[in-house]
């Protein structure tokens, strides 16, 4: 087929890329080898007491779990669940968890005792690493699951010295983080102080399961989509082609993005692992000041993010006091990015701000605009290296759309899953003919840059006519006083559906529903008008800072039915 977008590429980008045959945990060993005194891991609160991890400590301490896991019982192919934030620890165990080639089932930190019992059973996980404020949950479902081993972490073990007794003093018992653990538990520092630092003697093929990403679960029951070792090195060396100008060695990535999500994993953690490059491990990315604060001190020069995140720098009172000229390149995900908010970020920070796309069964990035070409504001952009899309028709899925026509996005790629865990019937619903299919509408232009319509589960019907939420969302996002907006599809008995919007204001603004509602007027077609205003302070949100919009349509389901 043809692919109109190759001659879009930036001077630099190839078609085509040669994947080693090893793997993910190999590039760990490499950039150890090659820079072992560099950092790899900058944590603590945003300040000059933030401690480093260098490749070398960092693979020590991956051998060890690595060996101490095995010990334990842990051999090939089994599963090992990390219910951890961004800290040193979920490093450590993920990578460890590879060099043994059993399985890393990473969840949601925010997770209550339902949704961990549920992931940890569905992926049939004997061994869990927690943080120590989460033990409590673990013990609550502990009877209900086949966990065999239990480590637990506290926040402050890779803290520098004096910040750690400043946590103790202050935060510890606080917070929750201080634990009694159950006879036959761990605790993350005796495992690793236990164990040898020799590298497992385990063979691990490119064909090998690594991850099991949990995705699904704001729309239905969550499904594991099934890495392998191959689709993680496709990625992260499709990534590093992308962002042309990365040095090895030299880069430092701000990980506010939750490593336990396909994002995150890739565009943070494994890039910078196959660069030798840093990460700033942000655990809580709710706390902005921290953030800017790290940014002002780090120096970050590589940014992946979310529109959420970048529209709450752009509105943080005093952002002019941070220091935010290192970072070089951004590309958001997860959902769309607003045009005034891109715009807005790049003039504040003088950084590359491009739209991006991806999902967890593809591990998770497709397309992005190029980082220094031409970027198509409003589009996400081209599909990367080895990687082909195409537009089919949502009735069928077996007719290709036109140029500039609407249709169900599919993907075809070295990155794209082996399939669903344990979900044949899922996996064959998605997976057809060698193509994946993404759920996503979307549209090609004639020079192959895409654009996302909306999700085909998302699209609201109005009498007839279909509304993309995104339409509606660009305008509002347009408006001087608004700071985020969402729009929802709910229940109307003459049209089947309206729209609704749930609008939060900018610090300071006020506005009315009729001054909202004539706004929309002068800039949307009649049957896109949201029929509802309601102002909110805040908005349902993945961990990830994805507003969940099927949660918005499930609570006025239950206003209906109350």
């Amino acid at each position: 087929m043809d692919k109109p977008w190759l001659a879009h590429y930036e001077k630099g980008v190839r078609a085509s890329l040669d994947y080693p045959a090893v793997p993910m945990h190999y590039f760990l060993e490499q950039s150890a080898a090659k820079y072992p005194d560099n950092p790899i891991t900058i944590f603590g609160n945003g300040s000059k007491l933030d401690a480093k991890l260098t490749y070398r400590e960092l693979n020590d301490h991956v051998n060890r779990l690595a060996n101490a896991l095995s010990a334990m019982g842990v051999k090939k192919g089994d599963r090992v669940a990390l219910y951890l934030p961004n800290c040193p620890q979920y490093v450590i165990g993920y990578y460890a968890t590879l060099k043994l080639g059993a399985i890393v089932a990473p969840n949601n930190p925010l997770y209550v005792p339902r949704e961990l019992e549920f992931q940890v059973n569905d992926a049939g996980a004997e061994t869990l690493i927690c943080l120590s404020r989460f033990y409590p949950n673990v013990q609550k479902i502990r009877a209900n699951t086949k966990l065999k081993n239990v480590i637990v972490a506290n926040i402050k073990e890779y803290f520098s010295p004096i910040l750690k007794l400043l946590f103790t003093v202050a935060k510890e018992k606080k917070e929750g983080h201080h634990q009694t653990l159950a006879p036959g538990d761990h605790w993350f520092p005796d495992v690793i102080a236990r164990a040898p630092a020799t590298k497992p003697n385990v063979e691990v093929r490119p064909e090998d399961t690594a991850v099991l990403l949990y995705t699904g679960g704001t729309t239905g029951v969550p499904k594991a989509a099934e890495i392998t070792h191959k689709n993680l090195v496709a990625n992260a060396l499709q990534c590093k082609e992308w962002i042309q100008g990365l040095r090895e060695g030299q880069e430092t990535w701000l990980t506010a993005l939750p490593l336990y999500h396909s994002y995150a994993m890739t565009t943070c953690m494994n890039l910078s692992i196959y660069t030798a490059g840093a990460m700033v491990l942000i655990p809580n990315p709710r706390e902005l000041a921290s953030v800017l604060k790290a940014i002002n001190l780090h120096k970050p020069t590589q940014f992946p993010g979310v529109p959420t995140m970048y529209t709450a720098i752009n509105n943080f009172p005093d952002v002019q006091k941070y220091d935010l000229k290192s970072i070089k390149a951004c590309v958001s995900g997860a959902s769309g990015l607003p045009v005034e908010v891109q715009k807005k970020f790049q003039d504040l920070t003088g950084a590359r701000l491009v739209e991006g796309y991806g999902l967890s069964e593809a591990t998770p990035v497709t397309h992005a605009n190029p980082i220094f070409g031409e970027n198509r504001i409003g589009t996400i952009g081209l599909p990367w290296p080895d990687t082909t899309a195409r537009i089919m028709d949502l009735d069928t899925g077996t007719k290709e759309m036109p140029v500039g026509e609407s249709g169900e996005l599919v993907i075809q790629g070295p990155q794209v899953m082996k399939g669903y865990w344990n979900r044949p019937d899922e996996t064959a619903k998605t997976l057809r003919g060698g193509w994946l299919y993404t759920g996503d509408i979307a549209k090609m232009d004639a020079d192959g840059y895409f654009q996302i319509v909306d999700r085909k589960k998302d699209m609201i019907i109005v009498g007839g006519f279909n509304v993309y939420p995104r339409d509606v969302e660009e305008v509002l996002y347009q408006h001087p006083k608004i700071l985020e907006a969402v729009v929802a599809g709910i229940p109307d008995p003459k049209s089947g559906e309206r729209v609704k919007a749930y609008v939060i204001l900018k610090p300071g603004q006020t506005a009315t529903v009729d001054e909202i509602m004539a706004y929309c007027k002068e800039n949307l077609t009649g049957y896109k008008r949201p029929h509802e205003i309601e102002f909110r302070d805040s908005l349902p949100k993945t961990m990830v800072g994805k507003i969940l919009r099927r949660q918005l349509v499930d609570e006025e389901k239950k206003k209906a039915a109350g």
